[in-house]
């Protein structure tokens, strides 16, 4: 019988040495390639996107949100959203149109300070691009219903200037809006004879 008890609790011991000494943790600061793991995760995000999906390059405070697609940058807003304007701008597939809240514009030094220096890196990143205003709360009402619909890429940055996010609606890069409506016109017009 002691032998019997012996080979059980010899057996429970090896067992839990076993577990143990497979789930060893190790805390390791992270290398220069795990800080851009954000990158990874977005060419494969990018890769899925297409006409009618949504980036966006946001500001700490960005709200999670359902529907959504969340990569943490742990990187300043313009370093990452000048990668994935190259990133989109290098892809056969997309283009972006460009959105800020419009709230940015009305913002001074005296209420943000360094909000005119980053107002001035922010346009030489967008290189001349159009972008278009929307008020912040417009923002919300736009996610939520592409939310339900599209893939939305939220992009999370370190940046605490309020409203400095940048959303990018992608549409379609190797086809354009006029030649939409030319493939319409001749598709009424071919129905139209029949």
């Amino acid at each position: 019988m002691n032998m019997k008890h012996f080979i059980k609790n010899a057996g429970w011991l090896l067992f839990v040495g076993f577990m143990f000494g497979c789930n060893t943790t190790t805390v390791e600061k992270p290398s220069s390639s795990t800080e851009k793991d954000w990158v990874k995760q977005f060419d494969e995000q990018l890769e899925l996107n297409g006409h009618r999906n949504w980036i966006l390059v946001v500001d700490k405070a960005f709200p999670q949100q359902p529907g959504m697609t969340i990569i943490n940058t742990n990187e300043k807003l313009l370093p990452v959203l000048d990668a994935v304007l190259k990133k989109i701008g290098a892809s056969t597939h997309v283009k972006p149109t460009i959105f800020n809240d419009a709230e940015l514009s009305y913002l001074n030094d005296s209420l943000v300070p360094g909000v005119s220096n980053y107002k001035a890196e922010l346009a030489k990143t967008l290189n001349g691009a159009t972008i278009q205003p929307l008020l912040h709360d417009t923002v919300f009402v736009r996610m939520d219903a592409a939310s339900k619909l599209f893939s939305v890429t939220v992009l999370k940055t370190e940046e605490v200037i309020p409203y400095s996010s940048v959303f990018l609606q992608l549409d379609c890069g190797y086809w354009s809006g006029e030649k939409e409506q030319q493939l319409r016109q001749l598709m009424k017009a071919q129905s139209n004879k029949q």
